[in-house]
């Protein structure tokens, strides 16, 4: 299967807020179960650590906006947030994985 060939492109942005939300990015994709750590593996995968680091950087600006402009405390959606979200995606991938190692999974549905 082709994969869709994506820019590699940084938006521009001015120097202070790179310097400063890539630090912060890092940190945050070290901290256990939250959001930006679950993110921060798959956009890895897919673009490599910088440009993954660059994305969780560009989330947690989009977060910081949303908290000042309607005046929230931040609510983190954890490192479920993704297999929630995208449950059949994520068994899809899985048993293709399995498969690519060799293996044969069949998927039964709890009941």
């Amino acid at each position: 299967m082709k994969r869709k060939r994506q820019s590699t492109r940084l938006r521009k942005s001015g120097t202070w807020p790179k310097t400063t939300l890539v630090p912060a990015a890092w940190a945050a994709s070290r901290k256990k179960d939250s959001y930006l750590r679950a993110q921060f593996p798959r956009l890895k995968a897919r673009r490599g650590a910088k440009k993954a680091i660059v994305g969780v950087a560009a989330s947690m600006l989009t977060a910081v906006y949303y908290m000042l402009r309607d005046d929230v405390d931040y609510r983190d959606l954890g490192p479920r947030h993704f297999d929630r979200r995208e449950r059949t995606k994520t068994v899809n991938r899985l048993v293709r994985r399995l498969h690519d190692l060799g293996y044969e999974a069949q998927i039964t549905p709890p009941a």
